[in-house]
This record gives C-alpha cells, sequence and structure tokens, in this order.
C-alpha cells in the first residue's frame, strides 16, 4: 500500500522532457488502475514533436521516487474564443482516450495530490475539462470525490456509449457468442462471396519487422480511400506519418502492437491497427479497400481480429475507440464502455457556470455543423 497522500510529492515538467523517466513511466503504466496506452511513454513521446508540443505534465511521486502518476495537460488562457483559463487534458486525433495514469494502489490519494497542486498552484487555471475519461471508471470517480472534498465542483459533458469487447469475467467461447449467430452468418457469407472471387487471406503482423512493413500497407490502404480524398490520411502528413511509425516500431518492441490484414490474392483490402497496454487492447485505425465494400472487408477483418482476440488470454478487455453508434463497431462489439468529458472547477466564482454554458454552446454548435454537413453529402449523392 502507498504512503498517506501528504507524503507524495509533485512536480510539473513539459512532457517532451521526460525522456529520462521511462522506466518509472513504464512502471506505472504497468501498474495503472485504468491502463491508456496513449499515455505510455512508446506512444506518447512519439507523439509529442507533432500532437503536444505545448503539452505539460503533473507528477506524482512517492518517497522511494516510485511513479504513481501522471496527468498530461495543456494551460489555455482562452476558451471558446473568450478569455477564460483552462486546464484541459491532452487528447488528439489519434489518442481518443483521457485517462489520466494513476497507480491502482494509489488511486484516491494521487487524485486527491493532482486536485490539491492544482488547486494551490497560483499559475495554474482552477477550471479543469478532461476529455474522453471513462465515466464509471476509478480514475473519474476519485477525480470526483478529490474535487468535492477540495470544496470543487463537476458536470459531465459529452456522455456516450462506445463499442467494447469485454472479457474479464465469463470469457466468450466463439464469436457466435461475442457477435452474434445472425451477425457472423451475414460475415460467412461474405467470406464465401469474396473467395469466389479470389484466394482470401488472415494474418496478423507482430514483430517489429513485420509490422513496419504492414504499416507502409496500412498507410498506403488509407489513402486510397475516403480519408486520402479529405486529406487527413495519415501518409499525407509528414508529421503525423513519422509520429505513427516511431509509435508503431516503440510498441512493437515491447509486443505492444499488431496489424491485422485481410488480402485478396496478396493484396490488401483490409487492415487493422490494434495497440496494447498491460491486459487491455485498443483497435486504433482501420482501412480498407473501399472498390470492393459490397464484400465488407471491415467487417471480415474485424470477425478475424475478434476471434484472435478471444484466444488470448491475456487481454482482459478492448476498447474499440469507435465513434458513437458506428455503424460497424456497434454492431460487432457489443459490450459497452461509457465515456464522458469531465470539467472540474476548483474554486469559487462564477467561472464554472459560466463555462458550463459556453461548453454546451460549443457543442451544440458542433452538433449542427455536423447535421448540415450530412444534409449536403446527401444531397450531393442525390444530385450526382
Amino acid at each position: 500500500m502507498l504512503a498517506p497522500a501528504q507524503n507524495i510529492t509533485i512536480e510539473r515538467q513539459p512532457l517532451a522532457g521526460l525522456g529520462d523517466i521511462v522506466a518509472p513511466w513504464r512502471r506505472l503504466a504497468e501498474r495503472a488502475a485504468e491502463p491508456n496506452v496513449f499515455y505510455t511513454p512508446d506512444f506518447a513521446l512519439a507523439a509529442a514533436p507533432a500532437l503536444g508540443r505545448d503539452v505539460e505534465t503533473i507528477l506524482a511521486w512517492s518517497e522511494k521516487r516510485q511513479l504513481l502518476g501522471l496527468l498530461p495537460f495543456r494551460p489555455m488562457s482562452r476558451r471558446y474564443g473568450v478569455k477564460l483559463p483552462m486546464l484541459v487534458g491532452w487528447t488528439h486525433p489519434f489518442a481518443p482516450l483521457g485517462t489520466p495514469l494513476i497507480d491502482r494502489d494509489a488511486t484516491a490519494e494521487v487524485a486527491a495530490a493532482f486536485v490539491g497542486h492544482i488547486a494551490g498552484d497560483a499559475s495554474l487555471p482552477k477550471l479543469m475539462l478532461l476529455p474522453l475519461l471513462p465515466d464509471a471508471g476509478p480514475v473519474a470517480r476519485a477525480l470526483r470525490g478529490a474535487a468535492e472534498n477540495h470544496g470543487g465542483t463537476h458536470r459531465a459533458f459529452g456522455q456516450h456509449r462506445r463499442a467494447a469487447l469485454d472479457l474479464a469475467a465469463g470469457r466468450p467461447r466463439d464469436l457466435d457468442e461475442v457477435i452474434g449467430a445472425k451477425r457472423m452468418r451475414e460475415a460467412r457469407r461474405l467470406r464465401r462471396r469474396l473467395g469466389e472471387v479470389g484466394q482470401v487471406e488472415f494474418a496478423v503482423a507482430r514483430y517489429p519487422e513485420t509490422i513496419a512493413q504492414a504499416l507502409q500497407r496500412f498507410l498506403a490502404l488509407e489513402s486510397q480511400g475516403w480519408k486520402g480524398a479529405a486529406g487527413t490520411a495519415l501518409i499525407q502528413s509528414d508529421a503525423h506519418r513519422r509520429f505513427a511509425e516511431a509509435a508503431l516500431d516503440a510498441l512493437a518492441g515491447r509486443s505492444a502492437a499488431m496489424v491485422a490484414e485481410l488480402s485478396l490474392d496478396g493484396r490488401g483490402i483490409a487492415s487493422v491497427i490494434l495497440l496494447r497496454s498491460h491486459d487491455r487492447a485498443w483497435s486504433w485505425k482501420m482501412a480498407y479497400d473501399e472498390g470492393i465494400a459490397r464484400f465488407s472487408p471491415g467487417l471480415q477483418a474485424m470477425t478475424d481480429l475478434t476471434a484472435a482476440l478471444l484466444a488470448d488470454e491475456s487481454i482482459r478487455f478492448a476498447d474499440s475507440c469507435a465513434v458513437p453508434d458506428h455503424p460497424l463497431m456497434d454492431h460487432l462489439w457489443r459490450d459497452r464502455l461509457a465515456m464522458a468529458d469531465v470539467m472540474i472547477a476548483l474554486g469559487p466564482g462564477a467561472s464554472f457556470a459560466r463555462a458550463c454554458r459556453l461548453e454546451t454552446m460549443r457543442r451544440d454548435a458542433v452538433a449542427a455543423a455536423r447535421r448540415m454537413r450530412d444534409v449536403l453529402r446527401r444531397a450531393t449523392a442525390f444530385r450526382s
């Protein structure tokens, strides 16, 4: 067990400067109450040059210099276009999870130390927005409790449930049980149809050399689809491509990544990148050949990958990283992970109420823009 909270030492360091604490950082990631591969040193340090240049971290240390907690954040002086200082947890388009790393034997103590430091440091905002936390997880509960104990308040935004695969209790036996017999009949029918076109093979790259090669095939496949047309494919940004290559190389060296590929006559038609930390896995990126969408190559690759996950006794939970109402993953993986963005205020005054109003307005505006985008896409498709 941990020493009392008053024996925890807090430090603030830039994310990019944490290269000298990689060993204790890795031990913390393995002991985290809630593992988060995106906050491991292998992923986070690779992402820092392109996606975290202004990111700082709050570190919690025990008396014996054991790293007990890591909270990456951006200090912002303006938010919503107005002057409103706020500490915002670090997420980005390639890191859809914002759970701070906290030692599983010290969850409440470290959360209290984080909150106490933020409340007492005059240079830090007293408003926090921590995006994409598992809403019912021990870390979110501990942070809310610490805020309340410090006289603060909190509110959840963007609550949703994303597809997941829970393998911890009563491990499923087969795909029909996990995915559903009806869905699997359709997947098998599509596999037979695809097999009439050519030879279908499924393979998983698990070693650094084969993962590096599989990543290059993934990048090429992704660029040929809608992300390439939109200019958001990884290969279209040198900085993002270098980040992905560095992250996958580092994770592969620790058996924390794999790339699942479906091929037709030796040509890749679907690819899924899976990341790991401790006993959890994340379906990070997927690409497929949109020219043969009628065969649902993405569905076929994911069913094969799900079978591989069922066979891996070391994985207890898999997160789809999917957006709400995802057309594939919500039907494929039927377990759910409740997510929320948590806003915390640690001081008196009207700033919390104001921030909540502005956050609500921002989300309403984003939702309206997405609805308009969808209307325009449907209108364009109809005219064509």
